[in-house]
């Protein structure tokens, strides 16, 4: 059923909604060097963030910096809600579920991380309350940790936008015009044109990117 489901979903999203990508590398040595910090500084009370946890925080801020792309379409309208609820997908048995951190952008990491733990956990073993995975504004999709490089993913209606994150690694750079080595990850959004186009896609982008690249203004 749950697999009929998806199908259902998937084929109704795919066909109707008019859908583009969009791309960009990311550099993360600063993400990376920001979270070892923060884990070995709080080890002590239990944190353990990870790469994903902080995208969820950087994509929640950069909805509230782009507000028009943390939106849904509607017969009657663009619904624009006052939160950026981002819904995480994660993988079960027979298929997948997206589970949601209401209101990301007035979380802390360590909240973010625990939520998100706490929620994959119990999605895992089908005990999440219908209102923990139904609704939200955004959807995240990461495959890094199973060493997919880039994908995009399928619109989550009435989402606007589903981000796919791809797995960092290190790949050569052009620095102030010498090759460098870096830490880069892919990240594409699929874009419901009906609420977001290009620009606006672009400028949530450039936001994001800003704020993984800068860990330390997601602290502002």
């Amino acid at each position: 059923m749950m697999r009929k489901t998806i199908a259902k979903r998937m084929t109704d999203s795919f066909r109707d909604v008019p859908h583009f990508p969009l791309t960009i590398e990311i550099e993360i040595d600063q993400l990376l060097k920001a979270r070892a910090e923060i884990n070995k500084r709080f080890a002590e009370n239990g944190v353990k963030v990870s790469v994903n946890d902080m995208c969820i925080k950087a994509a929640a801020l950069a909805l509230k910096m782009v507000p028009e792309g943390n939106a849904s379409y509607t017969p009657d309208g663009i619904a624009m809600p006052h939160h950026a609820d981002i819904a995480v997908a994660v993988a079960i048995p027979h298929g997948l579920i997206t589970p949601i951190i209401w209101a990301a952008e007035t979380k802390g990491l360590a909240q973010i991380s625990h939520e998100m733990a706490d929620l994959a956990d119990r999605a895992r073993n089908k005990r999440l309350k219908p209102e923990e995975f139904q609704g939200g504004t955004f959807s995240i999709s990461n495959m890094g940790m199973l060493g997919i490089k880039s994908f995009a993913s399928i619109i989550n209606e009435p989402h606007g936008m589903i981000m796919s994150i791809g797995a960092g690694e290190k790949r050569p750079v052009v620095k102030n015009d010498a090759l460098a080595i870096a830490t880069m990850m892919t990240v594409t959004v699929t874009c419901d044109h009906r609420v977001v186009d290009g620009a606006l896609g672009a400028a949530f982008l450039k936001a994001f990117r800003g704020f993984l690249e800068d860990p330390m203004a997601m602290l502002l």
